[in-house]
């Protein structure tokens, strides 16, 4: 009998470093499971396509903006004024469209029994 497979959704973080160029690359991943009330994000900065598509960037600032999207995710203080929201509220605010260099991509949706390996295993796919 295979385990129980849940619904997940992701989305992709990306790096925009001059938004009206339109060029981007991905720095992270959003994973959101309604089921297990599971929400986490990581990210990984690649600096050398940071300065490549722009050399003058903000590196601290962008590393800056990637923990913050991380902190969201573990709620508590780490999460602001999204606190005390629940995985599925902070998941949404992440995922809201922004105009700044670090941006969600769409949200996707998948099966998974463990959203935790999920996460690691999109970051390694889709971003280092």
């Amino acid at each position: 009998m295979s385990a129980k497979r849940d619904v997940f959704e992701y989305a992709l973080v990306r790096v925009v470093p001059r938004v009206e160029r339109g060029e981007m690359f991905n720095a992270g991943v959003l994973v959101y499971c309604r089921a297990k009330s599971f929400v986490a994000a990581r990210t990984h900065l690649d600096e050398a396509k940071l300065k490549a598509l722009d050399p003058d960037a903000d590196v601290a600032g962008v590393r800056a903006a990637l923990r913050a999207v991380e902190g969201v995710c573990c709620g508590g203080e780490a999460a602001g004024q999204a606190a005390g929201d629940d995985a599925g509220r902070r998941f949404r605010w992440l995922v809201a469209p922004r105009s700044t260099v670090v941006q969600p991509g769409p949200v996707h949706t998948g099966l998974t029994t463990d959203p935790e390996a999920e996460v690691e295993r999109l970051l390694d796919l889709l971003v280092r």
